[in-house]
């Protein structure tokens, strides 16, 4: 890898999402050499994906290079890289591009979607997780409308126009309330020939309620909010399959539509060599200590969505968010201070900062530690958290002009064409760790 040589410790950190990004921040002062390796050169803001999918922002506008990030810390070094195996006998991550030799290793891999099993949503649904997935169902929409424009056919024109997002946490009830505001406000002027009216978009929830880990008002209102926009929304209905034409659900519901997007769940990403099965707790995250060290080992750490770090209040472990990866990445930078001067580390303690869903325009719920609302205030605290924690001027100022450009003329003129998505039957870009 061209690494070179150095007589003060090795940490190697394998992922550069919110918990890496963090890590790597808070180790720049620290007398180590810091080697981050991923399989993208960019950081993804990930909450912000889905208005990437309905054409709402541009993914250049949610992704920073790793390296501009990171350029100015000392002894930091960044290698694009696909992570194989870890060796922990030997002390070697092995990767495509070659191995490496660590002091530390820090796994902050993340997580991936989780189809639970289920192989025909996995090879015909959509999931949207990465830039180029938000990209490939940006193409998908588009291409469905113009592909109605072709058809004779009021079946195949209402599957077309038909979607049915599963899983109503804040992504899936984010992803509908975009989809619902193109359908009142773009696609009418964009397709005149075609009658838009006749478009739905279908939210279906296995459990009771819509934003099941926010407040039973914040779920009342975000339900209210969507239905409000004209969201179908099923509750207490379990998907169990997709052949690319029907949604198949536990009871005789079914649903005909050209586009599933599968929003219902994720798990942890692991790497080859530490994915034992005593290692691997539920929502397949690697169990870790109160110092964020991965069970049996003293040198190898896991941090964000794939640390599984029992509590009392978390028995299955943190909630797989921004705050408790970047939490635990600045804590973790702390801990390596301490121990590389012979000190205790401090067990980590997570603060529950609150949580937020965005349903569109001028409507969102905030659920904070002391008090909760919703609707024009809330989506303003909504929008203004987002800009907050994205990195860069840049990236900060473009969302800014767009999102004010996208409310004053209601429009999303990111409705772009790229490359043409064609599905194929299996898809392998969550696959690669890092």
């Amino acid at each position: 890898m061209n690494i070179p040589k150095t007589s003060t410790p090795r940490i190697v950190i394998i992922g550069g999402g919110f918990a890496g990004i963090s890590l790597a921040k808070k180790l720049s002062k620290q007398e180590v050499q810091v080697v981050m390796l991923d399989r993208h050169n960019y950081h993804t803001f990930q909450p912000l994906l889905y208005q990437v999918s309905t054409g709402a922002l541009e993914p250049d506008s949610i992704a920073y290079p790793i390296r501009k990030i990171l350029s100015h810390y000392p002894n930091f070094y960044f290698r694009l890289a696909n992570v194989e195996e870890v060796v922990p006998e030997k002390k070697i991550v092995r990767t495509d591009i070659g191995e490496i030799f660590y002091d530390y290793l820090v796994l902050a891999t993340g997580s991936r979607t989780n189809y639970y099993g289920n192989q025909s949503i996995k090879e015909n649904g959509m999931a949207m997780k990465t830039i180029p997935q938000s990209l490939n169902l940006r193409s998908l929409i588009l291409e469905n409308f113009e592909q109605a424009l072709l058809t004779d056919s009021l079946d195949e024109q209402d599957a077309l126009m038909n979607f049915v997002i599963v899983g109503a946490g804040p992504t899936g009830v984010e992803l509908a309330g975009a989809l619902a505001e193109i359908k009142k406000g773009i696609l009418h002027k964009d397709y005149p020939d075609l009658d838009t009216r006749r478009v739905q978009i279908n939210l279906i929830q296995a459990s009771d309620r819509v934003l099941q880990e926010m407040s039973p008002v914040a779920s009342k209102k975000a339900e209210q909010f969507l239905e409000n926009l004209g969201v179908h929304i099923w509750k207490d209905v379990l998907v169990t399959g997709y052949d690319g034409e029907t949604v198949t659900t536990n009871s005789d519901l079914t649903f005909q539509t050209a586009t599933l997007i599968w929003s219902a769940g994720v798990m942890g990403a692991t790497v080859n060599g530490l994915n034992a099965e005593d290692l691997i707790a539920r929502g397949n995250r690697v169990k870790v200590n109160e110092f964020n060290q991965v069970e049996g080992f003293k040198d190898i750490f896991a941090v964000g969505d794939i640390a599984a770090m029992s509590t009392e209040k978390y028995p299955y472990g943190h909630p797989m968010m921004a705050q408790p990866a970047i939490q635990q990445g600045k804590h973790l930078g702390i801990n390596f201070e301490r121990l590389l001067n012979n000190k205790p580390m401090k067990p980590f303690s997570y603060y529950d900062k609150g949580s937020m869903a965005t349903i569109g325009r001028n409507k969102a719920v905030v659920d904070l530690p002391n008090f909760k609302f919703q609707g024009v205030f809330a989506w303003f605290v909504w929008m203004f958290i987002h800009l907050f924690f994205l990195i860069g001027f840049r990236n900060r100022m473009v969302v800014f002009i767009n999102w004010a450009y996208n409310y004053i003329r209601f429009d999303r003129e990111a409705r772009l064409i790229i490359r043409p998505y064609k599905n194929p039957k299996t898809k392998d870009e969550e696959t690669q760790v890092a």
